[in-house]
């Protein structure tokens, strides 16, 4: 009866270890399946349309790539409603379910996503992060590093300033809200405060925490006499354009957005960049890395640089300002 037990007890070790080593090897991390099929995780921050608009370009690179959804690719995407243990909850349950690889869009999406898979082999692209080294998601953009790579989204800070000035000749100081916890917000503000004095501005920051704040943070800006707000692309800042707007309107000064989608929403006027083709250029990369001719690690981060000018004729108008000549060609754009 003893040798019977010890035969049964060998055999499910052995059957136990065989599961065991098949479920370790089960991964696929940064490749497809044999049968060609992969699993990606998206990880989007908030609900704000210039995020909205990387989602979309990225699922455009994925399929100019070779990957299509409802075909050879299936999506788990997760919005993290601008709170990072979301995000860090969403990017932990991906790598428990081994999807083969991970996207952050925007910083604290990306960095949610780097944290849960770093030392795996899952490997991470991320979008709309502005500065990923200053996040510490990459060690440089030209080798990321750490099975980690993507696209960021350089605000053109100096053709932004110059187009504040030719709308507002006379202005001598730029308001700017910014949360503190967001490192491309911190990074922009550096930057922006070094630039703006070649121009003749004095900038006031104030930094927030959260949502709740920022509506007294956008009310002490007025208090202290800025002549218009610049917006970054802060996602809590921007996740609250509307009360931004509430505040400036009613003080009758004009925000600056950072993208095409917040002038439609009610800032006068930026220096836009295309985020469908930020995101789209993400998703190329992430299938290169898919189809095995790229890793993660040895592909450089891209930055998008160019911009292009846009304006709200409406608020412009209602703020009794008129286009200036030097910005002529920009885009006329409206809800």
């Amino acid at each position: 009866m003893n040798k019977l037990f010890k035969k049964v007890m060998v055999g499910v070790v052995s059957v136990a270890m065989v599961a065991g080593f098949t479920a370790g090897c089960s991964s696929n991390g940064g490749s497809a399946s044999d049968d060609g099929k992969v699993t990606v995780g998206v990880i989007q921050y908030a609900t704000h349309p210039s995020l909205d608009n990387c989602y979309e370009g990225f699922k455009q690179g994925l399929e100019a790539g070779g990957f299509k959804e409802g075909e050879n690719l299936t999506i788990e995407f997760q919005n993290a409603q601008g709170d990072v243990a979301n995000a860090d909850m969403a990017a932990k349950n991906m790598v428990s379910k081994k999807d083969n690889l991970i996207a952050g869009i925007a910083t604290p999406a990306a960095m949610s996503a780097y944290a849960a898979t770093k030392g795996g082999d899952i490997p991470v692209v991320f979008t709309a992060v502005s500065d990923p080294v200053s996040a510490k998601i990459v060690q440089s953009m030209e080798k990321p590093g750490d099975n980690c790579t993507g696209t960021a989204d350089v605000l053109p800070l100096e053709a932004q300033i110059k187009m504040i000035r030719s709308f507002l000749p006379d202005a001598k100081k730029i308001g700017i809200l910014y949360t503190t916890s967001e490192p491309n917000s911190v990074s922009h503000l550096e930057k922006f405060k070094q630039i703006a004095p070649n121009y003749g501005f004095e900038v006031e920051a104030v930094g927030v925490t959260n949502a709740s704040e920022v509506a007294a943070g956008a009310q002490t800006l007025v208090s202290k006499g800025v002549n218009c707000i610049n917006n970054f692309t802060d996602n809590n800042v921007v996740d609250n354009l509307s009360t931004v707007l509430k505040a400036a309107n009613d003080a009758k000064i004009p925000v600056f957005g950072s993208e095409e989608e917040q002038v439609k929403n009610g800032c006068l006027a930026s220096q836009s960049i295309d985020y469908v083709a930020l995101g789209k250029q993400t998703g190329e990369m992430a299938a290169k890395i898919l189809k095995g001719e790229e890793k993660a690690s040895d592909m450089a981060v891209q930055e998008v640089t160019e911009s292009s000018p846009v304006y709200n004729k409406e608020v412009m108008e209602t703020l009794g300002l008129t286009l200036p000549q030097d910005l002529s060609t920009a885009t006329v754009v409206s809800k």
